[in-house]
């Protein structure tokens, strides 16, 4: 949860770009942190369960529609993180990773998990994964990745 990050952040005394003492920039990570709950995990989240979860519990295949009406929702708060989070930035908060950017990478990998490359057409995008996958190790994000990533070989 949001709540643990801070909390270890603050106990452990975490580098600063983490959760930044900058007040500005830890204005935009609170402000992500704060609109990504009914946006990016609720839009995500609702594609992984549509996707994958939904039809196992119910031994029914997904309609089409409600698949193509899912992934719309999630275009356009993608659409809208593009726009007002990552701007022309590298990351969230500016030139430096912040937990903003781990909870938003992380809450993007579910619904690549089922199969949505929502990478593919948004160079942005892409680039600001890349960033945050480097600034990581690519080996530990693949290792904390791994299990949502195959998904939908459920």
């Amino acid at each position: 949860s949001i709540a643990i990050l801070l909390y270890l952040a603050r106990k452990f005394k975490t580098p600063d770009h983490w959760y930044p003492s900058d007040l500005q920039k830890r204005a935009r990570v609170d402000e992500y942190l704060s609109w990504q709950h009914a946006n990016i995990r609720a839009k995500g989240s609702k594609l992984f369960l549509t996707k994958v979860l939904l039809p196992l519990l119910t031994g029914q295949p997904l309609s089409p529609e409600k698949l193509e009406s899912v992934t719309e929702e999630l275009n356009v708060v993608l659409k809208q993180f593009e726009e007002k989070f990552l701007q022309d930035k590298p990351f969230i908060a500016g030139n430096d990773i912040s937990l903003a950017d781990l909870v938003a990478l992380v809450e993007l990998m579910q619904p690549v998990g089922v199969g949505y490359e929502l990478f593919e057409e948004r160079p942005k995008l892409a680039e600001w994964r890349r960033r945050v996958e480097e600034a990581v190790g690519k080996q530990l994000f693949q290792e904390a990745h791994e299990g949502i990533l195959n998904a939908k070989n459920l």
